[in-house]
């Protein structure tokens, strides 16, 4: 073995002892490696996703695919099939730690015992039975330290410090350059593993760094070519995903050496052209590692006990040093290794990158449609770029530390904001990489791709509009061109039509049986982009729970976010973006007005749930949708006014008829939903509730600087009565806030659905509505109960869409849970994020 020698990456000497981090990194999610949870929320509809509560911070970059490391140190999460998912552990995807102390050896596979491996459901046998984890048994028998050490993530970032089972002290921090306003490295499909190694002994220390990986170049792709659409048990529509997990024939691993890399790359059998899941992955160190032993192993069989790499390893750190890159027949199954070993003296330590990358370009929708990733852009679409990928990472991963450090330092430093809520801003941004995320190569009609993020696995259709109301603020504050290309999006779907008849899933809840309505009628604004097994962007309202041409916000949701983006983005005022949009916005508030039916000034709400509470009928005028539909109207003056003065746009008809709306509507507002406490949820069905968001609207128009929807008197007086009925009279306050009781805090109905539910984005949403009328004891109240139920039950990095008081959840990896960055706008009056105010 090579002796230990001064690296050449920032390999340090140091005293006896020294090294190890007393702590976790500040404003980061923590929890001992493998420690279970006693009472976990569970799901609450047996047909939504639930994987258990084992997640982690995932690594990839936004519509690249990810791939996600659970607190117990193994990799489970593979959404790498653009909006499908796949959960489950492949043992063999695992690093490893090797030691000698001169006296005795111990090798550990650095996570918790897998029980099974999910790519072979079948096999009966624990996998890899020759292999030995944190928290088995040693050579002599003895079990080892019950606290194999520490597991913490602050998105992108996560660590795991390992605490028991080795004399050196080992660490890893694993990232992605996820960067605001870098709209290149942010796509990169790659993930950088940043390992610590140090001698705190008296005694030098051989050591050794395994990483195995399996090859599943092929797998992420949908087998069934029709995706058949069903209806779930709560009515909401799903498709049939079975991907190819296990197929490998023509698989083959290879070394790759090319200038400043070395590694082992993971190819499969190209079709042409390239296909959905095929490509490439690449395991790769640096090409200069001074006193550092790189060994690989192209090729071994994960489905028998492990022996054939565990052995050697486990006796000295080493693995067969072979190139064996056949391609695989039948049912083989191919992983490969590398191995770093080296010597430690006595306080000493050393820093290791290691980068894993994947190419895998093309994401398919409905049979014969698909789209390249955005990071094609900057590599190119063949599917063999996973060792530039690679090679770029290891050269420049440092600088995107360094940025990755400067752009949450703000967040950081906020000293007034609770540590928890910190925490839960940078990593609610989980979703933006694996919430399905879509993100296209830029064309000339879209100068950075198309983008787009699924409302959550359950509901697997892209950017649900009256959601992404609340959940786009971090896209609006950290990658504001994402966000306007989404609205884009909308603003070319808006006058599109597609007289399809589908049936509407709501009925057949209520056992009202089939009731059809047309897809998409022109001028409606859509509720959503489409689903990943269709057309997205191009299909639009793939949801068919509800007829969305028949909803009261969704045209009121499109013209607040193109007046926000335009007034707020970090990137300055667009006017092009705001001139192309206009059309867009006469259309859909036109189309809206139509359900004015008794000419008073407001859309009145039809009796079945037409509005972001789809399963929570209102009657006549609400006062959810009239709210938005006042600021929006305000909204859409101010955009005619700019266009009109900046662009020399004749506005003036539309002006007037816009005003010549809203005047009534102001006054009809108070007049029949005003109670002389708080507004009631609508003026027709006579229902005794107070609803926890009837100020929506009145909280977007101050939000954006436009003329309040109602007086500063009476939003107060409502506000404190969703503070005392629906947050501190249920369930003392611990939960967060329901959508809606009665004003004494008990429920209308015991068994409802929506207004019994604690919705996460909503209650960001409220929060920052108090925190701007001044009340930051509340918003910090509201808030801290909701961060605290997400990251203490179970449900951290698959933020649920709602939670309820007996421990259930509901659609989980939802979108809406973003807008805890709403609260960071009022709370900081839109401090800047560093970076985000580059254009691309």
């Amino acid at each position: 073995m090579a002796p230990f020698g001064l690296s050449a990456l920032s390999t340090l000497l140091r005293g006896p002892g020294a090294g190890r981090p007393a702590q976790a990194p500040p404003a980061s999610w923590q929890r001992p490696i493998g420690q279970g949870w006693e009472a976990p929320y569970k799901v609450r509809y047996a047909s939504n996703l639930d994987d258990g509560p084992n997640h982690g911070a995932p690594l990839g970059g936004f519509g690249a695919g990810c791939i996600g490391r659970g607190p117990d140190g193994n990799f489970n999460l593979w959404h790498l099939d653009g909006g499908e998912h796949w959960f489950g552990v492949l043992p063999d995807c695992q690093f490893a730690l090797f030691e000698h102390d001169g006296t005795a050896s111990r090798a550990r596979a650095l996570a918790m015992t897998p029980d099974h491996d999910d790519s072979r459901p079948e096999a009966s046998e624990r996998p890899l039975g020759r292999w030995q984890w944190l928290g088995s048994e040693t050579s002599d028998g003895n079990e080892t330290s019950a606290t194999a050490g520490t597991y913490a993530a602050r998105y992108p970032l996560h660590w795991l410090d390992y605490q028991s089972d080795f004399r050196a002290e080992a660490s890893c921090e694993a990232f992605s350059p996820i960067i605001p306003g870098d709209y290149q490295r942010t796509s990169y499909p790659v993930a950088v593993f940043r390992w610590r190694l140090a001698n705190p002994t008296k005694v030098p220390l051989d050591l050794s760094l395994l990483l195995s990986w399996r090859n599943t170049v092929g797998w992420f792709t949908n087998t069934d070519p029709s995706a058949a659409v069903t209806f779930r048990d709560d009515g909401s529509p799903e498709h049939n995903y079975l991907p190819a997990i296990g197929a490998g024939v023509g698989q083959r691993n290879r070394w790759i050496d090319t200038p400043g890399l070395t590694g082992v790359l993971l190819e499969g059998a190209p079709s042409q052209p390239i296909a959905e899941g095929e490509g490439q992955w690449c395991l790769a160190v640096p090409d200069q590692l001074e006193g550092v032993e790189v060994m690989r192993c192209s090729r071994w069989d994960p489905s028998g006990d492990g022996g054939e790499i565990w052995e050697a390893f486990s006796r000295d750190g080493s693995i067969p040093n072979s190139n064996n890159d056949r391609r695989s027949t039948g049912s083989e199954q191919a992983s490969a290794a590398i191995a770093l070993r080296l010597r430690l003296e006595p306080g000493a330590e050393i820093e290791l990158p290691v980068v894993i990358s994947w190419d895998l370009p093309v994401t398919a929708f409905a049979t014969g449609t698909s789209a390249l990733r955005r990071y094609t852009d900057f590599f190119g679409a063949t599917g063999t770029s996973a060792t530039a990928i690679a090679a770029e990472a290891l050269g420049a991963w440092r600088q995107w530390r360094d940025a990755i450090e400067a752009w949450q330092k703000p967040v950081l430093e906020r000293s007034d904001l609770p540590e928890p809520l910190r925490m839960a801003l940078l990593n609610e941004l989980y979703d933006l990489a694996s919430g399905g995320s879509l993100w296209t190569a830029a064309s000339s009609t879209d100068p950075v791709g198309r983008f787009g993020v699924l409302e959550c696995l359950d509901y697997a259709w892209y950017e649900s509009l009256d959601v992404r109301l609340y959940g786009s603020f971090a896209l609006l504050q950290l990658w504001p061109e994402l966000d306007k290309a989404v609205l884009r999006s909308f603003a070319r779907a808006i006058p599109a039509a597609d007289a399809t008849p589908r049936p509407i899933g709501w009925y057949f809840t209520q056992g009202r049986g089939r009731v059809e309505a047309a897809r998409k009628l022109p001028g409606a604004t859509p509720h959503d982009l489409g689903a990943p097994n269709e057309r997205p962007f191009d299909a639009t309202n793939y949801t068919a729970y509800q007829d969305c041409n028949l909803w009261k916000d969704l045209a009121s949701d499109f013209v607040l976010q193109v007046w926000r983006l335009f007034r707020l983005s970090p990137s300055g005022e667009d006017l092009r973006f705001l001139a192309d949009c206009w059309p867009a916005v006469v259309e859909s508030l036109r189309y809206l007005k139509q359900f004015d039916i008794n000419d008073d000034g407001l859309p009145d709400n039809g009796g079945a749930p037409d509005q972001t509470f789809d399963d929570w009928p209102l009657q006549g005028v609400s006062a959810y949708c009239g709210a938005l539909w006042i600021a929006a109207l305000e909204a859409a003056l101010a955009m005619a006014q700019r266009l009109q003065l900046d662009l020399g746009l004749d506005t003036g008809a539309e002006q007037r008829e816009f005003g010549s709306w809203l005047e009534p509507s102001r006054a009809n507002f108070d007049r029949l939903l005003w109670n002389g406490e708080y507004y009631r949820i609508d003026a027709g069905s006579g229902t005794p509730v107070v609803m926890a968001d009837q100020l929506c609207g009145d909280f977007y128009a101050r939000l954006l600087g436009l003329p309040p929807v109602v007086s500063d008197e009476r939003a107060l007086s409502a506000l404190t009565a969703i503070r005392e009925a629906c947050f501190e009279r249920f369930e003392g306050g611990r939960l967060g806030v329901a959508n809606g009781l009665r004003r004494d805090g008990t429920p209308l109905d015991p068994n409802g659905t929506h207004p019994l539910e604690i919705w996460t984005g909503i209650n960001f949403g409220l929060a920052a509505y108090y925190r701007l009328m001044g009340q930051t004891d509340t918003a910090m109240a509201i808030s801290g109960a909701v961060v605290g139920q997400v990251y203490a039950g179970g449900l951290q990095f698959r933020t649920p869409e709602a939670i309820t008081a007996v421990g259930t959840f509901r659609a989980c990896h939802y979108l809406r849970a973003m807008a805890i960055w709403a609260l960071w706008a009022t709370h900081t009056q839109w401090q800047p994020i560093p970076g985000a105010e580059r254009e691309p």
